[in-house]
């Protein structure tokens, strides 16, 4: 491959990962929980339903921050601390929403983005690689990868390469970054009577 069409690849995939990025934006907000928790969720219905981790909707009142400027009140509905997982509502409706990836089908190696507000900085998107898929670690386990992830990332999405989400961000161990698998999240909806995305 010569050099112009090297640029010319480099090119076309800084445009498909900007367009990701965008979309992954649009989709994720910003979560205040109390004084001075702050984390983020991911839009999961057009009509207000937001997933996040348990341990960053720790205290009243929660306010979400859409990616336009918009704030609005939010009602929890159900934490499960032993999932890390949060569901809270706002009332707004025609959302863009989250389309969820098969968290199954990763493979050690690829590409993974996540986006979030670490350290306060909004909308901050990470690049990585998967470590360990949740098949090779047994039922309900981590996604494991290779990424970047500080305080504020908790509660956002981790999404392949198409933008799809495959899981939410909770923790770093071990200088990798974990997931809660998509998968996961949708079993734990369907046992509550959520609607699915």
């Amino acid at each position: 491959m010569d050099g112009r069409a090297a640029l010319a690849g480099s090119g076309r995939l800084g445009a498909e990962l900007e367009a990701v990025a965008e979309r992954l934006r649009r989709i994720t907000v910003r979560l205040r929980s109390g004084r001075l928790g702050e984390g983020a969720g991911v839009i999961w219905s057009h009509d207000g339903l937001v997933l996040s981790n348990a341990h960053v909707v720790h205290a009243e009142p929660l306010v979400i921050e859409l990616w336009d400027g918009r704030r609005f009140d939010a009602q929890l509905r159900w934490r499960d601390p032993r999932h890390d997982l949060a569901v809270i509502a706002i009332r707004c409706t025609g959302l863009p929403a989250a389309v969820p990836g098969d968290a199954t089908a990763l493979r050690s190696g690829q590409l993974v983005l996540a986006l979030g507000h670490p350290f306060g900085l909004g909308n901050a998107l990470s690049l990585g690689v998967v470590h360990q898929p949740p098949a090779d670690l047994g039922r309900n386990r981590w996604i494991r990868a290779d990424i970047s992830l500080a305080p504020g990332n908790s509660g956002g999405p981790l999404a392949n390469a198409a933008g799809e989400v495959i899981g939410l961000n909770t923790l770093v161990a071990g200088g990798l970054g974990h997931a809660i698998p998509i998968s996961v999240v949708q079993r734990l909806l369907q046992q509550r009577g959520e609607r699915a995305a």
